[in-house]
């Protein structure tokens, strides 16, 4: 009998978000695979789950190798899920070793599907949302995040990425010399008691955030090469968010 690695999506900050199949899931498994079983374990104790859990990582770990075949054995006996420490697994995160190793052994693999702060972000900047690529965090080094930004610089798609909070105005400026001054949103702490957005150009962003700190997770939406989305001079200063910062 084949068991399955049932891939779960978790909240990505607001516990009451999770899934009423993905409890379900959680507390019928043989064992939970996770990256930070404390963090796991909050969730779970917070609906009176008690599945053990198991570290697990692919991600410059000495230990991926021992920790992958603990989850294969359990494998072996019965369903086994899979969770990050927020969102969709393997979004940005870990996984996708355990995925292979699951279909080669015989396993079934199955999504419950969950959060995710891609679709969150995207949906709150009011961008475009028919298109769009998620690149996940971008490089910290200057010429790599450079040429990270000039790879779309032609492309219609609107850009969705994850950054450091100590970081963000520095990307936002590289996008900026990069794209040019075009509309964007930073999204930080969503869906948790602190959530806000900042919509504007780049420009007047990265001059807002660069002395203000920033502390939680952050994701920075940006327009794709659109006329509309963009500062141009002949244009004036108009935005297309009422309650933003850029000059008027």
């Amino acid at each position: 009998m084949a068991f399955t690695l049932f891939v779960v999506g978790t909240p990505i900050g607001n516990l009451g978000d999770i899934s009423p199949r993905a409890l379900e899931v959680l507390g019928r498994v043989a064992l939970i695979a996770c990256e930070d079983p404390p963090h796991t374990q909050r969730l779970l104790a917070r609906y009176e789950i008690q599945t053990p859990t198991v570290r697990f990582t692919d991600a410059y770990d000495r230990k991926k190798r021992e920790r992958l075949q603990r989850v294969l054995a359990a494998l072996g006996r019965g369903d086994v899920a899979y969770v990050s420490s927020a969102g969709m697994p393997l979004v940005s995160d870990p996984g996708y070793e355990l995925i292979r190793a699951a279909l080669d052994v015989g396993a079934g693999v199955a999504v419950v599907p969950g959060p995710t702060a891609v679709q969150a972000a995207l949906l709150v900047s009011g961008l475009p949302t028919s298109s769009y690529t998620f690149k996940g965090y971008p490089p910290r080094k200057p010429g790599p995040l450079r040429r990270f930004f000039e790879a779309e610089r032609d492309l219609p798609h609107t850009l969705v990425v994850f950054e450091s909070p100590l970081r963000a105005a520095a990307t936002l400026r590289a996008a900026l010399d990069a794209l040019g001054d075009r509309c964007a949103a930073v999204c930080i702490e969503l869906t948790k008691k602190f959530e806000r957005t900042h919509r504007g150009y780049l420009a007047d962003l990265a001059a807002a955030l660069e002395n203000e700190p920033l502390k939680g997770e952050v994701v920075i939406v940006i327009a794709g090469n659109n006329r509309k989305f963009r500062r141009l001079e002949d244009d004036g200063p108009a935005c297309y968010d009422p309650a933003c910062r850029c000059k008027r």
